[in-house]
C-alpha cells in the first residue's frame, strides 16, 4: 500500500475538443480553472484536449514536436499558477513526418512535467453503420506503462481504448497504483455499450480508484463521443458523473483509505496463479 490516506478532491474535465488548436487551449483552461476555484487538488482533462482532428493533413499541419507544442506550454503555466497537479489526458505530439504520439502528461504545481504515457491499444475498429476507425495509420503506438508519484498514492496512466486490455491495469495495479486515469474520446456507440461496465471492471479488478475524463457530443470533424466522465470507487461505485455529454466539470473526495479496506475485502492481486493449456487445446493465431 503506498497511498497516503490524506482526503482529496479530484476533478474530471469534459470537453468537446474541435479543430481549433487555441479554442481548445482557451476552453480547457477555462473548465480547468472552475475545477481549481471548486477545491480541486487533482485535475484530469480528456483525451485529445489540445485538438481533435479526422483528416491526416490538417492533423500534421498543425501539431508540433513536444518541446514546441503551446498546448503544454500553457498548461504547464495554469498548473503552476493554480497549484494543481494536472493530468493532461493527451496531446497530439509529432514524432516524425509520418507519426504522431497520443501522448499524457502529468504536470506538478510547480509546473514541471513528471510523468509521460503514450499510448498504447490503438483504436483499430469497424463499427455498425459504417463507423471506421485507423488510428496506427498516423499514431505509433507506445510501448512502456507509465506509474506516477502523486502526494496521495501512485497514479497509474492509460488513454481510451487501453480500458479493453485488462492486463495493463493489473500490472499497473500490482506494481503499485493507487489511482488509473483512463482520459478517453470514446465513440457515442460503444460508450453507450461498453463505458461504465469497463471502467467499473477496471477499478473492481484493481481495487484502484478509476478517474476518466472524456470528450462529449458531436465534434467539428464530425465524430461524436459519448461524455459522461467518470470516478469510480475501488468496490465498483460510481462516486461521481457526468450524466451527459455536455462540457463541464465533475468533482469527487478521494479518501485512499477505501483502497486497502477494497484489498483486504478481497485480495484478488496476490492470488495469481500459473497455468497452461492442454496439449490438445487449440492454438490461436495472433497476428
Amino acid at each position: 500500500m503506498t497511498s497516503s490516506g490524506k482526503i482529496f478532491t479530484a476533478a474530471c474535465v469534459q470537453m468537446r475538443s474541435t479543430c481549433n488548436f487555441a479554442e481548445n487551449i482557451a476552453a480547457a483552461s477555462a473548465l480547468i480553472s472552475e475545477a481549481a476555484s471548486q477545491g480541486a487538488d487533482f485535475v484530469a482533462t480528456p483525451e485529445m484536449t489540445s485538438l481533435l482532428v479526422s483528416q491526416t493533413a490538417e492533423l500534421f499541419e498543425k501539431i508540433r514536436e513536444e518541446k514546441d507544442d503551446e498546448a503544454l506550454a500553457a498548461f504547464r503555466a495554469l498548473a503552476a499558477e493554480k497549484k494543481i497537479w494536472l493530468l493532461i489526458g493527451s496531446l497530439p505530439v509529432r514524432l516524425s513526418s509520418e507519426k504522431v504520439a497520443n501522448r499524457a502528461f502529468l504536470i506538478s504545481p510547480e509546473g514541471e512535467v513528471t510523468a509521460r504515457y503514450d499510448k498504447i491499444h490503438m483504436f483499430d475498429v469497424d463499427l455498425a453503420g459504417g463507423e471506421s476507425y485507423r488510428e496506427s495509420k498516423n499514431y505509433e503506438p507506445g510501448r512502456e506503462a507509465s506509474l506516477a508519484h502523486l502526494p496521495w498514492g501512485r497514479l497509474g496512466l492509460t488513454i481510451c481504448y487501453d480500458i479493453r486490455f485488462p492486463h495493463l491495469y493489473r500490472t499497473l495495479a500490482q506494481a503499485g497504483a493507487d489511482f488509473l486515469t483512463v482520459p478517453a474520446a470514446f465513440t457515442k456507440q460503444t460508450g453507450e455499450a461498453h463505458w461504465h461496465t469497463l471502467l467499473k471492471a477496471r477499478a473492481i479488478e484493481t481495487g484502484c480508484f478509476v478517474i476518466a475524463p472524456a470528450q462529449g457530443g458531436k465534434h467539428e470533424c464530425g465524430r461524436e463521443t459519448f461524455g459522461h466522465s467518470l470516478v469510480v470507487a475501488p468496490w465498483g461505485e460510481v462516486i461521481a458523473e457526468a450524466a451527459h455529454a455536455e462540457p463541464g466539470v465533475i468533482l469527487a473526495e478521494i479518501d485512499p483509505a477505501r483502497i486497502a479496506e477494497a484489498r483486504g475485502r478481497v485480495p484478488s492481486l496476490g492470488h495469481d496463479r500459473g497455468f497452461g493449456f492442454p496439449d490438445a487445446a487449440p492454438r490461436r493465431q495472433v497476428s
